[in-house]
């Protein structure tokens, strides 16, 4: 059972409005949007965020961010943003097997040494306490520019928000992210935990 239960989409029609970003990247609006529309300016707030630090600049694309933010999500333990990170970098354009393969990515081919740092960076990052040191840093100054870099952690420091929103309110999931976390990462041990209606 949520902690909060979330309103009905046409709850607000200004955020209702602005959660229409999510039928592109879900399919669907969000229960932990449609849990933070009680108090509307923290849920426009959040989808503005979230368009702004997922819009697509170039080599970052958006199924890489999409993966950064599932690492990141595991690395937290939260089901909930792991399903939906799935659905989504599916959704851009990532391949089934670089998605089951994304946990391995260290020695996995289908990853590049900039990608590799890019993910080790959510790893680190989303660890507590943190544990980005100088040679990870010298390693992403390798393979990415500034801009890059500052998008990269934007999808970190979003999905902390996130994982600890879901995780703590228990955000029940949609029946579309259940079917992406069977399908993208129950081999990998995946269930939707706690993130399911009594």
């Amino acid at each position: 059972m949520p902690f909060i239960t979330p309103l009905p989409q046409a709850n607000d029609p200004e955020v209702a409005e602005l959660a229409r970003f999510f039928n592109e990247t879900l399919g669907f609006p969000p229960n932990s949007v449609l849990t933070m529309q009680r108090r509307p300016a923290i849920a426009k707030a959040f989808i503005n965020l979230n368009k702004a630090v997922m819009e697509n600049h170039g080599r970052v694309t958006s199924a890489l961010k999409r993966l950064i933010a599932l690492v990141s999500s595991a690395a937290t333990g939260c089901r909930y943003c792991q399903a939906h990170t799935a659905l989504a970098a599916s959704r851009y354009g990532a391949e089934d097997a670089k998605i089951a393969a994304v946990f391995d990515y260290a020695t996995s081919p289908l990853f590049s040494e900039a990608e590799r740092a890019a993910l080790d960076l959510a790893t680190c990052a989303s660890a507590v306490p943190n544990a980005v040191d100088d040679g990870l840093r010298a390693r992403m100054r390798a393979h990415w520019d500034e801009g890059e870099i500052v998008e990269i952690m934007g999808v970190i420091a979003l999905f902390g928000y996130l994982n600890r929103w879901n995780d703590s309110m228990g955000t029940v999931l949609e029946p579309g992210a259940v079917a992406a976390g069977q399908h993208h990462l129950s081999a990998q041990g995946w269930t939707a935990g706690k993130h399911v209606k009594d």
